[in-house]
């Protein structure tokens, strides 16, 4: 019995012949035509209404139970022929062994507002967060890493399976953390040097920015030639429009902000070196895309993702243990509950 009850956590209840469970149907039918008809009487009077005070409540309560208890016992009889037994799944997955880092631009320039989320106007970052999110959702099977950077590169998240907590560390990813500034460089080859160490199947760095290299020690086409002499796929996504957008007003001190805190925008020209970052991509051997709203963002991140799908390898193992036993027991416990108490306390006159 102790183990039973250790197998039933996490256990889905089956049956073997599940067809018998139909014969159920005709015990309430057996149960109505038993009380339309009634018990043959064990005394026949001239009058009964001498008797029908007597004892009357409880012969009757005792009657239904002593019943109950046959009816239930053949509806357990019934069930332990169609054989009902508690199964436990054992699945175990072969991941695709692809290793992926996200390198995330969190500039100043992120937070310039040409995207929407849910018909309402987003910042960039906000919108990279999003459609980053659903990207690894969509992507359960592989380690993925982030790294986030601005004037110089941070490590967000290192390469994990554990994708709630990648998620949670995804979701403080935010503007001004590091000092400003777009080290497009660094942060690629902080990404290449942590994909180095892993000696899987596929390394994919993706790169996500809407600026041009202006801070860092590396140059973007020196971490280009690193990450395509150690054969990581690369990919570079250029984020935002050329054009005007409503994006926050800078100074010396930093963004300006009202009263409560809240940036202050206003419309101002914003711009995107496409052609840079479309020469740091061919150096690495990478495919650029570009995504000016938030559904081209979304396209971009689907077809990478299509790019490099991943083979996974499900063995499942059913594991049953068999309820027929018990069942019986119990069917015959209460039958020989229902013969005592019929033959002792409940028995009637003959």
């Amino acid at each position: 019995m102790r183990d039973l009850f250790a197998w039933w956590p996490n256990s889905a209840l089956t049956f073997a012949h599940p067809w018998l469970l139909l014969l159920l149907l005709a015990i309430p039918l057996l149960a109505w035509l038993r009380g339309k008809r009634g018990p043959a009487a064990a005394l026949t009077y001239s009058s009964i209404a001498s008797l029908q005070a007597i004892g009357k409540q409880s012969a009757a309560r005792a009657g239904k139970i002593l019943r109950a208890l046959i009816f239930v016992s053949l509806a357990i009889f019934v069930t332990a022929l169609a054989r009902p037994q508690l199964g436990k799944s054992l699945t175990q997955i072969e991941a695709s062994g692809i290793d992926i880092i996200l390198v995330l631009d969190v500039s100043g320039s992120m937070l310039t507002k040409d995207f929407t989320i849910g018909g309402q106007e987003a910042t960039r970052v906000d919108a990279i967060r999003e459609v980053t999110r659903n990207f690894i959702e969509a992507r359960p099977n592989d380690r993925i890493g982030i790294i986030a950077f601005a004037g110089r590169p941070y490590v967000v998240s290192p390469m994990t399976l554990d994708h709630d907590w990648l998620l949670q560390n995804l979701d403080r990813v935010k503007i001004g953390l590091v000092e400003d500034g777009t080290a497009i460089g660094s942060a690629m080859a902080a990404a290449a040097n942590r994909l180095n160490d892993k000696k899987s199947k596929s390394r994919v760095l993706v790169l996500l920015t809407d600026g041009e290299n202006n801070a860092g020690k590396i140059p973007p086409k020196t971490a280009a030639e690193a990450v395509k002499a150690i054969k990581i796929h690369f990919y570079a996504i250029g984020a935002g429009i050329n054009g005007i957008a409503p994006a926050p007003i800078f100074t010396s001190r930093g963004p300006l902000t009202d009263a409560l805190g809240n940036l202050i925008y206003e419309n101002q020209p914003v711009q995107f070196n496409e052609a840079g970052l479309r020469e740091v991509t061919k150096i690495a051997d990478g495919k650029f895309f570009r995504a000016t709203d938030t559904e081209s963002l979304e396209q971009i991140f689907s077809d990478i993702d299509n790019l490099e799908k991943s083979t996974v390898s499900v063995k499942k193992y059913q594991q049953y243990r068999d309820l027929f036993p018990l069942c019986l027991m119990g069917g015959c416990g209460l039958l020989l509950a229902q013969i005592l108490l019929s033959q002792t306390i409940w028995k009637k006159l003959p």
